[in-house]
């Protein structure tokens, strides 16, 4: 069921969103060359239960890390582990935090030091199509607006749009209803002031398809070629929407 935030429901979220755009502050500070998935991993961790709050993906359904850390050709649900940064790596950071029972969800992709101008571009066009997706975002419209203009400013840039996974409802799970594609679809349902959406494009480089590794986590292109995910937490408002996610 798709839920009305009230106007607590709204501050606690707020609350969240806000500590886990410090957090991906804080990590990024850390991300360079060198640096392990899992110091990114404890960085964060240890942030995030510095300001009193919790990270929302430890042990949800199982996932062995505070954060997901995805390389290069791993779009998403990257498990931290020994892997070093190297030079020119795509590094998909993605962050939940809950406080007070309440999530918040984050993602921000990051190229360390330098890489090619067509990987550039997918970075930034991954950024801009989030962008994209929120501007369709207002009580009244559909919840198919979104995806309709991310997947097409994706398709005028040339990048794969990746369809097995969504964006979604966030509250008192990090993951509710409704389900957010980021691609054109029949779904009718209209969007409300008061609801609570994660809105996360995940494009990539080469062609839409994908492969689950056998951590029955990550997910990679099947082309090898890299993927970029932006995401931010935000709320429907009667005339646009307000982002839980930033400062």
């Amino acid at each position: 069921m798709i839920s009305i935030k009230s106007e607590r429901e709204i501050e606690l979220m707020k609350h969240a969103g806000h500590i886990n755009y410090l957090t991906h502050l804080e990590v990024a500070k850390h991300l360079k060359v060198g640096i392990t998935t899992k110091e990114l991993n404890d960085i964060a961790h240890k942030f995030i239960l510095k300001n009193d709050c919790q990270p929302s993906f430890l042990n949800y359904e199982g996932y062995p890390a505070s954060i997901c850390v995805s390389v290069n050709d791993e779009i998403v649900h990257g498990i931290p582990g020994k892997r070093k940064i190297k030079n020119g790596d795509v590094v998909s950071i993605d962050i939940g935090v809950q406080y007070k029972g309440y999530h918040s969800d984050s993602a921000n992709t990051y190229i360390v030091g330098k890489a090619s101008k067509e990987v550039e571009d997918l970075v930034e066009n991954t950024r801009k199509s989030l962008y994209e997706g929120l501007s369709a975002i207002k009580s009244g419209a559909k919840i198919s607006d979104i995806g309709s203009k991310i997947e097409n400013f994706a398709q005028k840039n040339n990048l794969g749009v990746v369809r097995e996974l969504v964006g979604h409802g966030v509250g008192t799970s990090v993951h509710e209803e409704p389900d957010v594609p980021n691609y054109y679809t029949k779904d009718t349902r209209i969007l409300k002031e008061g609801m609570v959406i994660a809105v996360e494009p995940m494009l990539n480089l080469g062609t839409r398809h994908v492969y689950m590794e056998d951590d029955d986590w990550t997910i990679k292109t099947e082309d090898g070629l890299p993927s970029a995910h932006f995401e931010h937490t935000v709320l429907v408002t009667k005339d646009g929407y307000v982002i839980l996610t930033g400062e």
